[in-house]
């Protein structure tokens, strides 16, 4: 009942057609419980907790091209000297991917997940698009995690550190 009663709140259409999408996701994410911040009116983090970092998932909509910009960078800054080796974990990473996909800029080393989703011709995110992308970019980022640290800071190649983290564990130790 309880879950029925707060996508209730998002099923009805309180902003009218063609609103902010970040209005849709401000709602949610106060029905949700999910600390966040309204940085303005095209942006809106959420933050989460991982298992090796906390999170800011940050939705921007871009209305230019009628899209909801979803990223969040990792806390670490990537070494120089590790830039290319960083780079091909990412590309094997990429290869991976259905949803979204790493990039490392360049000008301050930083490594950033990013996915989009076109909201074009006045479409609205529903409860479930939106908590899809939050799980996306936490599953995304928790995966990898280790592997970009093994990389970035261990010395490890990008193929030897990929395997390392790519195994599934059952149960708890």
């Amino acid at each position: 009942m309880l879950a029925s009663l707060m996508s209730s709140s998002l099923s009805s259409d309180p902003f009218g057609a063609g609103a902010n999408p970040l209005d849709r996701i401000e709602l949610l994410a106060g029905d949700r419980d999910w600390a966040f911040n309204r940085a303005g009116e095209d942006a809106i983090a959420i933050h989460k907790r991982g298992a090796w970092m906390d999170y800011a998932i940050e939705f921007s909509w871009v209305e230019h091209f009628e899209a909801l910009h979803v990223s969040s960078r990792y806390e670490m800054r990537v070494p120089e000297n590790r830039i290319n080796e960083t780079m091909r974990l990412l590309s094997l990473v990429n290869e991976q991917m259905l949803f979204g996909h790493f990039d490392l800029w360049l000008q301050d080393g930083t490594v950033v997940f990013r996915i989009a989703m076109p909201l074009t011709g006045g479409v609205e995110p529903g409860a479930e698009q939106i908590e899809f992308l939050v799980n996306t970019v936490l599953v995304s980022c928790e995966r990898y995690y280790q592997a970009l640290q093994h990389v970035a800071w261990a010395g490890q190649g990008a193929k030897e550190a990929l395997a390392n983290v790519l195994f599934d564990t059952v149960g708890e130790a």
